[in-house]
């Protein structure tokens, strides 16, 4: 049989280029469904996705000549990877490839929260000319808490270098990784030091509304949050219920909790919590394009190509 891969979700096209000249056969079939896919997966080496479908027991168990499982992005919420790997399906993915534009977007959010930026243009589009009221506090001199110092965590710390600002960062997972862009710790001295909190951790069971009502209570002094990770990350009703009270002062989030798992649109129920966040002046909101850059697409590819070809 052929060296087949199945592309689930839409790609760049260096991907399909890259693994033709490899030797493989991509093969793409826009509007099929997970039933589609159930029934064709027996054929394939390979598989490419984004975060179309979930990639579960259920799935893989049918996926009975599969090596490789090819994520474009980081996050690897919809792959059972466990399961895979006692099959001895490689799990593979890309965050080196965006994680210089959540940096950037990251620090982007900052700037605009901490600054009233996106309140003052709206207001000055309606024609309202409010100094005072937007004046703005500066990232110097302030302490700023990175939770999870992977590739969008690290990619985040590095451009805060130049805001004479300190930053420290928690990572359950890691160690040793104090750098000249950070200093590690652990979450009692975010809690208790941090003007601003910024996430950047995977989505799992653990993270999973990690930021809820107990830990947004923690922290001694009011704070700033960013979210650039992933929407359930931070639970929306206890982020309200923070900015409500004072303890949150602004909030800037990339995702939300209603994404659907393509991260394509969010859930059009009529949700106080979401309505709160659109009208607050002091909430930035953005859809998903943390790391969503023209320069991203071709990196996010590379990178993925590069560790699928390494170990044919």
């Amino acid at each position: 049989m052929q060296n087949k891969v199945l592309i689930i979700d839409k790609v760049h096209p260096l991907i399909t280029s890259e693994l033709t000249k490899a030797g493989y056969v991509c093969e793409e079939f826009p509007g099929y469904g997970r039933a589609e896919y159930e029934q064709i997966i027996p054929e394939y080496r390979g598989v490419i996705i984004r975060s179309g479908i979930k990639l579960d027991r259920a799935f893989l168990e049918l996926a009975t000549r599969l090596e490789f499982i090819g994520r474009v992005g980081a996050g690897m919420e919809n792959v059972d990877v466990a399961f895979a790997g006692s099959r001895g399906i490689r799990c593979l993915n890309s965050p080196e490839g965006n994680r210089d534009a959540v940096g950037e977007h990251a620090t982007g959010l900052l700037l605009a929260l901490m600054n009233n930026i996106v309140r003052a243009d709206g207001q000055v589009r309606q024609g309202k000319w409010i100094r005072e009221g937007n004046r703005g506090t500066e990232i110097k001199g302030k302490t700023i808490g990175i939770v999870g110092y992977g590739n969008m965590g690290s990619a985040f710390a590095a451009r805060l270098r130049g805001f004479d600002t300190e930053v420290i960062s928690y990572d359950k997972y890691k160690s040793g990784y104090s750098d000249g862009n950070t200093r590690e710790t652990d979450m009692d001295e975010l809690f208790e030091r941090c003007d601003v909190i910024s996430f950047h951790v995977p989505l799992t069971e653990e993270t999973t509304f990690l930021a809820d009502d107990a830990y947004l209570g923690r922290f001694r002094k009011p704070i700033r949050l960013l979210n650039t990770s992933r929407g359930k990350v931070v639970k929306t009703s206890a982020l309200v219920n923070a900015l409500q009270s004072g303890r949150v002062l602004g909030a800037a989030l990339d995702v939300l909790e209603y994404e659907d798992t393509s991260f394509e649109q969010i859930a059009s129920g009529d949700s106080p919590e979401l309505n709160y966040l659109k009208m607050a002046g002091n909430v930035i909101l953005t859809p998903h394009i943390a790391g969503w850059t023209h320069e991203s697409a071709v990196k996010l590819a590379s990178f993925l190509v590069q560790k699928i070809l390494k170990k044919q």
